[in-house]
């Protein structure tokens, strides 16, 4: 199956994978927790929790979803390196 080019060497994707784009999607998520504990009450705030906790965990760990879910490379490195 032939990779997406167009959407790895987007600069979108290229930002999510460099070092700030990994600090912004951190914040974002730990923006996430905080709403879905603090300031929604209930099932919809754990469920801000889970989905928070995904862009923390991508941040932290170097993954893509973005692009795994389109067919092209899962780990961070590998999207940098397509912009090569």
């Amino acid at each position: 199956m032939a990779r997406p080019r167009g959407l790895v060497q987007s600069g979108l994707v290229q930002f999510l994978a460099s070092g700030p784009g990994r600090l912004l999607r951190i914040v974002a998520g730990l923006v996430l927790v905080v709403v879905g504990l603090w300031l929604v009450r209930g099932t919809w705030g754990y469920v801000l929790v889970v989905i928070g906790l995904v862009p923390i965990a991508a941040g932290l760990f170097d993954f893509c979803l973005l692009t795994a879910i389109f067919g092209g490379p899962f780990w961070g490195r590998d999207v940098r390196a397509a912009r090569r």
